[in-house]
């Protein structure tokens, strides 16, 4: 018999050990995650008093496996409409709390004398709060509908989504040895194209996918072909330079605006909680006790380094992004701990070998004491606000709650000029970023399988002219887009001042359009600069001048866009999103109104025709939702049935009378309800019987008795069914269920 490998062994310890402490931490209603760590720490070889894990590498192998599927249900999760319907305070909040904490921590590690990559690693895993840990405080504390807490959480997202961008910048900062302000700029922008690129790709193609394969997609299928993209994605990720963790995430946030989304979170689930638990496990595998014992005094300082300054420096963000005094503090103290991507940045900085072995340990006691201190920092945020109000100046605390006055809803008009320039430079970004990534696919993968069977200057010239067909349609749009719109004609209308700078809008996205024109003509023929661009000129005014394109263009951008809606208009359509043009209504005090049907009402059964609940009430029924159906625009002819969700668009008063009339309507209740117990009785049929001679067909025992005759007993008292040509005879005995008094028109006691 063969042996069992190491890595089945390590496994199985693993798996044991966590199961056995998250139970008890469950129990005793602690946060898994610290389970894990502490499994983690009971089978690494610094405790020598039970077994250890033999193979730290295939482990480690698994744990970055978890690292990516984790952030992959992070992406699941995350959506970019969120993001951008959350409005500035969350944003302000989130970028000044990560600013001023990594500060704070970089101040820290050089105050300890440590190396500056050290401590610029240290000063990215204190900037991020662990959304875990206070999502459960929140459950465990009944908070979770309270604002404070919806705002904390805005902040949390946010955090997770700048967190992997700082993966990538220290990625790129620990590859280039040293911080270089130029470096981290083309990180960045680096980051933005390749961000901009996949998304938009992504969203035309997957969704496309997903639809396609719909009928075929079985719950293992898509589990497969999920964690298939993830990886895929994970792949590309790494050949363009960044981690795989943050092709994961982008894979999932691809597949976030999906209508399959919410499927495939539930299918992934398992397979992140178990790739999850072993990179937890890993973790609690470097806490050294020695190196704890050895660096006390830091962990204490770089502890109270993070409970002092989210106290005081997440209370100001908050504060600055417009909220009053107490939200602000309790949003600050609630934010008080580090958790999983303070592991996961340690674990990247110490697989590329650029932090010191001391500094992961750390950072999970750390970790551990300010996941302990949680509930009682999110306790005492009220108090403090108390006596921080009791002690200042009434002047000082009036001024801050006046600094910190709610602003998020303020909903204010933003001008014409705003919308048309931010809507342009959006578009103008995707198209050109789109336009860059054709050109570098083309020229890198394409041109070099073409000249191995033709000349250079024919391979350019084909390469160039493919490139050129496939982003005429994305230059056409970058021109033309939003040029007829309403804030476009409003501002061409309203002012001559306006119209120069409107045309000057126009003739930068041309000239954009016309570079990338001019250097793929350049690849092919050698012009004078004045040629070059009159004929980039004629190819950009026969771009425009194509109808053809124009179609092109607006086909693909309706493509996208129903993409990226499928997932809100899968929920509208199963009615757990209300319809978006019930915005419009609303200027017109109208709206659209969902009422159940009662089971016993009187409207079942009937049709809309014959109920007339225009006639009536003055409303319109716009959609009946019948489980998983939505019909809109019901008929006259559509006949409603208990359970049925109706939406009606009217104003108040014609809503609140139908919804009266929807609830009033009823079946009475049987005041003898005591009268309609079904019995089971037998009779002997006598000659002179009604039924005798009859056949079951013709007796009328349920049209007239309402009764039911169940069966005829033989000479051995067994029941036998009754054929329905069957005639009764003198002397059967048949058992009949009824209620007692048409029993007893039977004949039957």
């Amino acid at each position: 018999m063969s042996e069992i490998p190491e890595l089945i062994k390590d496994l199985a310890l693993i798996l044991i050990v966590a199961g056995a402490v998250t139970l008890l931490f469950k129990k005793w209603k602690q946060p898994l995650v610290l389970g894990y760590i502490v499994a983690g720490f009971l089978v690494s070889p610094h405790m020598p008093y039970i077994m250890s894990v033999v193979d730290k590498s295939n482990i480690q192998t698994w744990a970055d496996i978890g690292v990516m599927f984790l952030l992959f249900s992070l992406g699941l999760d995350f959506s970019f409409k969120k993001i951008l319907k959350m409005g500035l305070s969350p944003i302000i909040a989130a970028l000044s709390i990560i600013f001023s904490m990594m500060v704070l921590g970089t101040s820290v590690g050089h105050l300890f004398g440590w190396s500056n990559m050290d401590c610029i690693f240290l000063g990215g895993m204190l900037a991020m709060s662990s959304t875990t840990i206070i999502y459960k405080a929140f459950d465990d504390m009944g908070l979770r509908q309270q604002h404070f807490a919806s705002l904390v959480m805005s902040v949390l997202i946010l955090e997770d989504i700048l967190a992997i961008v700082m993966m990538v910048l220290l990625g790129a900062l620990a590859s280039g040895g040293s911080p270089d302000g130029s470096q981290l700029l083309g990180s960045v922008l680096k980051i933005g194209f390749l961000l901009v690129v996949w998304f938009v790709v992504g969203i035309f193609l997957i969704p496309w996918f997903l639809r396609s394969t719909r009928r075929l997609m079985t719950n293992e299928t898509l589990l497969v072909v999920a964690l298939g993209l993830c990886c895929l994605m994970a792949v590309i990720s790494s050949a363009a330079g960044f981690s795989s963790a943050f092709g994961a995430f982008v894979m999932g946030s691809i597949l976030a605006e999906t209508i399959e989304s919410e499927k495939i979170i539930r299918l992934v689930e398992p397979v992140k909680s178990l790739f999850g638990a072993i990179f937890f496990v890993s973790v609690g595998m470097l806490v050294d006790p020695q190196v704890l014992v050895e660096y006390a005094i830091p962990i204490v300082v770089i502890t109270l380094t993070i409970i002092l300054g989210q106290s005081v420096l997440g209370s100001i963000g908050f504060l600055l992004s417009g909220q009053t005094l107490q939200k602000a503090m309790q949003c600050g103290f609630s934010m008080a701990q580090i958790g999983e991507f303070a592991f996961i940045i340690a674990s990247m900085g110490l697989s590329m070998g650029v932090i010191a072995d001391f500094l992961y340990p750390v950072v999970v006691a750390v970790s551990v004491i300010t996941t302990f201190l949680t509930p009682y920092m999110i306790r005492a945020a009220v108090p403090a606000y108390e006596f921080i109000e009791s002690h200042l100046p009434k002047n000082w605390v009036r001024r801050l709650n006046h600094l910190g006055l709610d602003t998020s809803t303020n909903e204010k008009e933003q001008s014409d000029w705003k919308k048309l320039l931010s809507s342009i430079s959006l578009n103008t970004l995707i198209y050109f970023a789109l336009s860059i990534a054709v050109i570098i696919i083309v020229m890198r993968f394409f041109l070099p399988i073409t000249e191995h069977f033709m000349p250079t200057y024919w391979a350019n010239l084909i390469n160039c002219l493919l490139a050129s067909v496939i982003i005429s349609p994305f230059l056409r749009a970058m021109i033309m887009k939003k040029n007829h719109s309403d804030e476009f004609k409003n501002l061409w209308t309203s002012n001559r001042m306006n119209r120069l700078p409107l045309i000057f809008t126009i003739l930068v996205r041309i000239m954009i359009a016309m570079m990338l024109i001019m250097y793929l003509v350049s690849r092919i023929v050698h012009l004078r600069y004045a040629a070059l661009i009159c004929l980039a000129l004629i190819i950009i005014i026969a771009i425009i001048l194509s109808r053809r394109l124009k179609h092109r263009s607006i086909y693909l951008e309706r493509l996208f866009i129903q993409n990226l809606r499928s997932r809100d208009i899968a929920a509208q359509v199963k009615g757990q999103r209300r319809p978006l043009y019930e915005d419009h209504l609303l200027n017109r005090d109208v709206h659209i109104g969902e009422f159940l049907l009662p089971e016993d009402s009187l409207w079942a059964g009937q049709t809309l025709q014959r109920l007339q609940v225009g006639n009536r009430f003055g409303i319109h029924v716009s959609s009946i939702l019948r489980g998983s159906q939505r019909l809109n625009i019901p008929g006259g002819s559509t006949v409603l049935f208990p359970g049925d969700r109706l939406q009606a668009i009217g104003n108040d008063e014609q809503l609140r009378l139908f919804g009266e009339a929807l609830q009033s309507e009823l079946h009475p209740e049987d005041p003898n309800i005591e009268q309609r117990e079904m019995v089971l009785k037998k009779m002997l049929l006598r000659k002179d019987h009604p039924l005798v001679g009859k056949t079951l067909k013709d007796s009328g025992i349920r049209d007239f008795y309402n009764c039911m005759v169940v069966g005829i007993e033989d000479v051995n008292r067994h029941l036998d069914t009754v054929s329905a040509n069957r005639i009764f005879r003198e002397g059967d005995i048949i058992w009949v269920v009824g209620e007692r008094s048409n029993l007893q028109l039977l004949g039957i006691k």
